[in-house]
């Protein structure tokens, strides 16, 4: 064999074992792709609830009360007096002193127009002044604002034009009741996660990712009003139920 047919050979060769390299290389790189993509695709996502039914334990009530006069004064005296009163009924009932709160007078002018035929503004004249004052109670005594704030007959009797409005109900353990009520629907998304995992043949790992619902807060047993969005935050009621849901990706086995 001539030495130049040897050499021909041994590029040959080379050749041939760069290309086997490549394509083991390429193989090995393929077999890893795969396998990396399988294990990123080979997880669960469950959706989970909880809610939980309290008591509010503390009762915002507001009322208004006005006198009309022909001076801010005649009207500022009738007011006062009506205030008086007003303070004396609610402690008188078991409201304390420090959860009254009395706003600053609101003042209205009392006018009266007189048009022409064709229905043009001639003249405006003041005919008096209209002062407001509202009343607003913080307590935590509920049961007992509620029933001050449905009997009002008294101070009607004493001449007191009073508007009462409705209640407002709050809960001050709030971060507390939230805290409870993520950790039970974190369990239930968990449970979840692991009957459907099973139900497949297959088995939870360890969790992916997670994410919160919105906190809604509605009346108990209350079937008029919806979540949405944005959260519903009920004052109206005094027994109140509070859901969230929690969003899991757990990686599979």
């Amino acid at each position: 064999m001539g030495k130049e047919m040897k050499k021909n050979m041994k590029n040959h060769i080379n050749t041939i074992i760069v290309c086997v390299s490549v394509i083991i290389c390429v193989c090995i790189f393929s077999v890893e792709l795969v396998a990396l993509k399988t294990a990123q695709n080979n997880y669960i996502t469950v959706t989970g609830s909880a809610t939980k039914s309290f008591t509010a334990d503390l009762i915002v009530w507001r009322g208004a009360f006005s006198q009309k006069g022909k001076t801010t004064k005649e009207a500022y005296d009738m007011l006062r007096k009506d205030t008086l009163a007003v303070k004396d009924y609610l402690v008188k009932n078991g409201v304390a002193e420090s959860e009254i709160v009395f706003s600053s007078i609101l003042t209205d002018e009392n006018v009266q127009h007189e048009y022409s035929e064709s229905g043009r503004l001639i003249k405006t004249t003041l005919t008096g002044y209209t002062l407001t004052q509202e009343v607003t109670i913080n307590s935590r005594d509920v049961d007992r604002i509620e029933r001050v704030s449905r009997d009002i007959t008294e101070l009607i009797d004493r001449g007191v034009g009073f508007f009462s409005m409705s209640p407002e109900y709050y809960y001050t353990k709030l971060d507390e009741l939230k805290l409870d009520l993520i950790a039970a629907s974190a369990e239930n998304t968990r449970l979840r996660a692991q009957t459907i995992a099973g139900e497949a043949g297959g088995e939870i790992s360890r969790l992916r990712s997670a994410s919160l619902g919105v906190f809604q807060i509605t009346a108990e047993n209350s079937s008029a009003e919806e979540y949405s969005s944005g959260g519903v935050f009920n004052v109206s009621s005094k027994n109140k139920t509070a859901f969230i849901t929690t969003r899991l990706e757990y990686l599979l086995k």
